[in-house]
C-alpha cells in the first residue's frame, strides 16, 4: 500500500483559508496478497477515501452518476489482466463484477485476451503465475490436496480461465481447478476416465485429453473434452493406439496426440489426429521416426505458433519444425537450455502468443541453479536466423531451473 510521509508537498482542502499545505511522501508501493479476500465492509454505494484535511464538500463523490453496466464491462475488459487485483480494493460492486466472469467473456468476444504462464518448479509448494513479458507475477494459493498428490506426477492444462491440475491422491486420481476470477481452488469435476500422464491441448475455453494411465495404472486410448463454461466433460471416440507419456497440441483445427509408450512400454513413433466434426481419429505413421529415445525420455516437447508445429529435440538441444504434408521435421537451430541432461524432464516448452517459450537450466556460460526464461519469434523457413531473447529480470523471482509443470492460459 502507499504510506504517507513528509517530503512531497501536496495541498488538500483548497477552499479553506486556514488550511496549510501538507507534505506527503510515498515511501513504497506494495501489491497486496491476492490470496486474501478483500476486507471491504462498505456497501456498493459507499466510497473509500484517504483524506488529509477533509474537504467540507468531499461527499460530492456520491452524487457522480454511475456508468452503465455494459460500459463498465467494456472498459474493464481492456485493462491488462494483471491490474485486476485493484478491482477487489475498490468496492464490493467491482469485486463481484470481476468474480462473475463477465469481464473475461467480453475479453474473448472482443479479441483482447492475453497469455499468462502458470508454473510449478521443483521445491515450490505454490504455483506462480507470470504475465507474458515476465514483468509481473502472482503467487497462486496453495493447492489443498494431500502429500501424495503434492509429491507425485501431475499434469496441468488450461481451458478458458481455469487452470486444471490432475494427479494421484492417497485413494484416487484427483482433479483440481483454479479459477482466475475468484483466485480459488475447487475440486472437480473429475474426468469420465480419471487419468495421469496423458496428452492434452487447449482451444479457447475447451481442452482435449487423450491416453494416459487410469486409476489401475492401465494404459488407455480413451479421449475426452472439457468445457470450462459448463464445467463438464464429454466422451470422444477412442484413439487407435493405447499410449501414455504422450503429448498433445491443437493444430489447424485438429487435436494431435504424438509419441508416448504403449501398453508394453515400447516407444511409439506414430501420432494421431482427431477431427471433432466427424469424431474420428487418423493415424499418422512415423511422425517421430527420426527422434532419439533415451531410457529417461520425457514426453515429446511440442508447441504450435502461427499454425506451425515445433519440437524441442532433447537429444540435440535443437529446435525443429514439422511439415504436415511431407511428414518430416526440419532443423532450425539450437535451443539455449540444457534439455539433454535429463532427457527433457524439467524443461518447459510452450507457445506464448506468437512466440515460443522455453524455461529451464541455461546452456550458457553463466549456469545457475535458478530458471532461465527465453522466447523467440520462430520462422518455419530454416534460412531465417533463430534469435532467442532472455527475460533477465523475471520480476526478481528466483525459482528452481527444474520445472515440474507449466501451462499457458489465454484469457
Amino acid at each position: 500500500m502507499m504510506t504517507l510521509g513528509d517530503v512531497h508537498t501536496g495541498r488538500f482542502g483548497a477552499n479553506s483559508s486556514s488550511s496549510r499545505p501538507r507534505k506527503v511522501q510515498i515511501h513504497g508501493y506494495k501489491i497486496p496478497d491476492l490470496n486474501l479476500d478483500p476486507c471491504l465492509d462498505c456497501d456498493e454505494e459507499e466510497t473509500r477515501e484517504v483524506v488529509v484535511g477533509k474537504h467540507q464538500d468531499a461527499d460530492y463523490v456520491q452524487n457522480v452518476p454511475q456508468l452503465a453496466y455494459e460500459l463498465e464491462v467494456e472498459i474493464l475488459s481492456r485493462v491488462p489482466r494483471f491490474e485486476y487485483w485493484k478491482l477487489n480494493l475498490l468496492n464490493k460492486r467491482f469485486s463481484r463484477l470481476l468474480k462473475s466472469g463477465e469481464i473475461f467473456k467480453v475479453r474473448r468476444d472482443r479479441g483482447v485476451v492475453e497469455p499468462s504462464v502458470f508454473m510449478l518448479s521443483n521445491g515450490d509448494t505454490r504455483w506462480t503465475m507470470f504475465d507474458k513479458d515476465f514483468e509481473n507475477f502472482q503467487k497462486v494459493p496453495e493447492l489443498p490436496s494431500d502429500m501424495c498428490f503434492f509429491r507425485g506426477d501431475k499434469e496441468s492444462l488450461c481451458a478458458g480461465t481455469h487452470l486444471i491440475v490432475t494427479g494421484k491422491e492417497e485413494k484416487s486420481i484427483a482433479l483440481w481447478r483454479y479459477e482466475v476470477e475468484t483466485s480459488k481452488w475447487f475440486k472437480g469435476p473429475g474426468m469420465i476416465t480419471p487419468r495421469i500422464l496423458f496428452a492434452s491441448a487447449t482451444c479457447g475455453t475447451v481442452v482435449f485429453v487423450a491416453g494416459g494411465l487410469d486409476a489401475s495404472l492401465g494404459v488407455v486410448n480413451k479421449a475426452e473434452k472439457y468445457d470450462s463454461e459448463t464445467k463438464t466433460w464429454r466422451r470422444l471416440n477412442a484413439m487407435h493406439k493405447r499410449r501414455k507419456f504422450c503429448s498433445g497440441c491443437y493444430l489447424r483445427g485438429k487435436f494431435y496426440v504424438i509419441g508416448g509408450r504403449d501398453e508394453r512400454d515400447q516407444n511409439l513413433t506414430c501420432g494421431e489426429r482427431y477431427d471433432e466434426g466427424t469424431d474420428t481419429w487418423e493415424l499418422i505413421p512415423d511422425i517421430l521416426k527420426d527422434m532419439s529415445f533415451s531410457s529417461v525420455q520425457s514426453p515429446p516437447l511440442i508447441a504450435v505458433v502461427n499454425e506451425d508445429l515445433y519440437s524441442l529435440e532433447t537429444s540435440a538441444n535443437e529446435l525443429r519444425v514439422y511439415d504436415t504434408n511431407a511428414n518430416v521435421w526440419t532443423r532450425l537451430g539450437d535451443v539455449p537450455v540444457r534439455a539433454k541432461s535429463n532427457g527433457g524432464w524439467g524443461v518447459a516448452f510452450k507457445s506464448l502468443g506468437d512466440k515460443l517459450l522455453v524455461i529451464g537450466a541455461s546452456s550458457g556460460p553463466s549456469r545457475t541453479e535458478t530458471m532461465s526464461v527465453y522466447t523467440c519469434s520462430p520462422s518455419a523457413d530454416p534460412k531465417d536466423k533463430l534469435v532467442w531473447e532472455e527475460s533477465t529480470r523475471c520480476c526478481g523471482v528466483r525459482l528452481s531451473h527444474f520445472i515440474l509443470n507449466c501451462c499457458v492460459m489465454i484469457a
